[in-house]
């Protein structure tokens, strides 16, 4: 089993709109992770993914992909940080 970690990231495109946010957490409770997802003002979404650095990994490339109909322009890792012991995926905003 891999190390917990966290990151923050933020993806931009059409993720706003085509259902990203539910999506994003069944993938992630797929994975066993916990953390949540929100839409930003500027029309980008922001998420919090905690848990095995592997499953972290998968997220991410799955994020990269995103669900019909979105379009994925990027994936950007904001920062990574302290798991900070989230028992869930929610969605925030």
């Amino acid at each position: 089993m891999s190390e917990r970690v966290a990151v923050e990231v933020r993806v931009t495109g059409r993720v706003q709109g085509v259902s990203f946010r539910a999506w994003t957490q069944g993938e992630a409770e797929e994975l066993g992770l916990a953390g949540w997802v929100r839409n930003a003002d500027d029309g980008a979404v922001e998420a919090w993914l905690e848990g095995p650095e592997d499953a972290v990994r998968a997220m991410v490339e799955r994020l990269n992909q995103g669900p019909l109909p979105a379009r994925v322009d990027t994936v950007e890792e904001v920062s990574r940080g302290t798991p900070e012991g989230e028992s869930s995926f929610r969605i925030t905003g």
